[in-house]
């Protein structure tokens, strides 16, 4: 079972576009040995993904979680995989030795050269110098890490930049979104910065791979992926299953953004699961009325439940600008795939099928 931790709602940096709101509320070892048990309770491994707020602000649960599933995994037989989401400022060696040693998956937010356009410390200092150093830290360690871009308005003219700046650091895999939420603005000028963004690192995401170079830039590489092999973006979602967040004092959620509400609670660490409830939620999740009759219905995330309810506060609503954005999207990537097809198929098919 795969559960993501919310080992606290506090965080050291303070970024424009943040939907989340800062609070002094932490997990407490209870919940947190109650999680570790009940990952291990059912499925063929038990997952542990850190999240806050700022994870890396409780270093000392991370090293117990990491003690605890090892010794699951040794009664159970059962795997143990863990994940973290940070923002990089806290790593230290001793932590990526830990977390390097159990094969963690580390995504690390970091913008590159747009990291000081809108990610900020909380007294509004600048954090490119220190991501920079820490991000270069984690991949000593962890060489497979990604590097997480959230592209707000201010990013924009830097964000193809960016993306060659995070490469060259030695990212080779970089998951990006534009940022969503109330604290963000978009105009028509906006989304044009963006196409015109987002076609130059096509270009170079092209260029990368016709020299034979492993590069995956998610946003245009999953939309190719996906389509040849089948697969439909939408599903990605799976709604109370996947990934299930578990919040500070234990209750769990079906997603992030329904941390709170009762209507989408699925129990807690100590009680398990409801699974009649998780099964009736799942029933529930499927592509918006809006976006049936679409011809890109099954390659854009229009059943993203969590990303619906930040933008119009509707799991079941897809707003205009998540619409412009993946038909924008879907049209590059396709675009890309024919240039590469074009000049190499036989490395085309290698790399993409």
């Amino acid at each position: 079972m795969n559960l993501t931790l919310h080992l606290t709602e506090n965080c050291n940096m303070s970024c424009s576009y943040c939907p989340r709101t800062r609070t002094s509320l932490r997990m407490s070892e209870d919940v947190l040995d109650a999680a570790c048990r009940l990952a291990f309770s059912s499925g063929g491994h038990g997952g542990l993904c850190f999240f806050g707020g700022e994870p890396l602000l409780e270093q000392s649960l991370i090293t117990r979680a990491i003690a605890q599933c090892r010794t699951l995994s040794e009664q159970t037989g059962m795997p143990a995989q863990f994940a973290m989401t940070t923002n990089g400022t806290l790593l230290t060696a001793d932590i990526l030795q830990q977390l390097a040693s159990v094969e963690a998956d580390i995504g690390i937010s970091f913008e590159g050269t747009a990291q000081n356009c809108c990610r900020h410390f909380a007294d509004g200092s600048s954090s490119f110098s220190i991501v920079e150093s820490k991000a270069k830290l984690l991949l000593e360690y962890c060489p497979s890490a990604y590097a997480m871009m959230t592209i707000a308005p201010p990013a924009l003219p830097r964000y193809a930049e960016a993306v060659a700046y995070l490469y060259a650091l030695g990212f080779r895999r970089i998951t990006a979104t534009i940022a969503y939420g109330s604290k963000v603005h978009w105009t028509d000028g906006h989304l044009l910065q963006l196409e015109e963004q987002l076609r130059r690192i096509a270009a170079f995401c092209s260029e990368k791979t016709l020299e034979g170079c492993r590069f995956y830039f998610s946003p245009l590489h999953s939309k190719i992926q996906n389509l040849l092999r089948g697969k439909n973006s939408a599903d990605h979602c799976h709604l109370g299953f996947r990934q299930m967040p578990v919040a500070p004092d234990g209750r769990i959620y079906a997603c992030t953004q329904f941390i709170g509400d009762d209507a989408y609670c699925l129990g807690d660490v100590f009680q398990g699961i409801d699974s009649q409830k998780q099964a009736a939620l799942a029933m529930t999740a499927s592509t918006p009325d809006t976006c049936k009759a679409c011809a890109l219905a099954k390659r854009c995330t229009n059943s993203c439940g969590c990303l619906n309810r930040l933008e119009t506060g509707s799991e079941h609503l897809v707003s205009p600008l998540q619409c412009s954005y993946e038909k924008m999207l879907i049209a590059i990537a396709d675009e890309m795939a024919d240039r590469i097809f074009e000049t190499a198929p036989e490395l085309f098919r290698k790399r993409f099928m």
